[in-house]
């Protein structure tokens, strides 16, 4: 008896889809270009017509300052967290990285935005205006600066180097307990690799 039913329910149900599929079909042929809803229109896409918007070096000076005393804020408490658990070892090594990174980024900002008031002295001095006095101690803030951002470029690199070294470690003692994979390995010394390499 069931039989007798289920065979025409299914014929029945396979000419409902085929009829529905066909209706799809020409709706679409009517209308090929059109969308129900209008799809959002991405901010990449803008990009190519909206001029280049430039940040003012003091803004990007702000924001560097601001994000770098984040970072410090973040990773003041740490260790602390590492050490009862709270966070792990890892994040506490990238908390304190970000922290000499920034570092870093706002020392050479620091040092671009110098630069520009230097050159904007030296050529009031060129046209004549009475400015020596002011591009000396100018000239001598921006040796201050320089040597400043040599070394927060030194220190960062150095926090980088230890913090692939440790990387390396920690994936190789991984790999030897069955937690890691062989390309995590290889990414990791490949990382340390392009640290050591010399800059230009």
């Amino acid at each position: 008896m069931i039989r007798g039913f289920a065979l025409p329910a299914a014929f029945l149900a396979t000419v409902m889809l085929a009829a529905a599929g066909d209706q799809s079909r020409r709706n679409k042929s009517e209308e090929p270009d059109s969308f129900d809803v209008e799809p959002p229109i991405l901010k990449q896409n803008l990009s190519n017509f909206l001029p280049a918007a430039t940040p003012a070096p003091d803004a990007d000076v702000a924001r560097l300052e601001k994000r770098f005393e984040q970072a410090r804020q973040n990773a003041g408490g740490a260790e602390r967290l590492c050490n009862i658990g709270v966070l792990s070892r890892v994040e506490m090594e990238q908390r304190l990285l970000r922290v000499v990174q920034y570092e870093c980024k706002l020392a050479d900002a620091r040092l671009a935005l110098y630069k520009g008031e230097v050159a904007e002295l030296e050529s009031r001095v060129a046209f004549g205006e009475n400015a020596k006095d002011d591009l000396a101690n100018a000239r001598a803030t921006l040796a201050q600066l320089t040597e400043a951002a040599q070394i927060a470029t030194a220190k960062r690199e150095r926090a980088e180097l230890e913090a692939a070294e440790a990387n390396l470690r920690r994936q190789q003692k991984l790999l030897k307990l069955g937690a890691a994979n062989e390309s995590d390995v290889s990414r990791a010394e490949e990382k340390l690799a392009d640290l050591k390499l010399p800059r230009n």
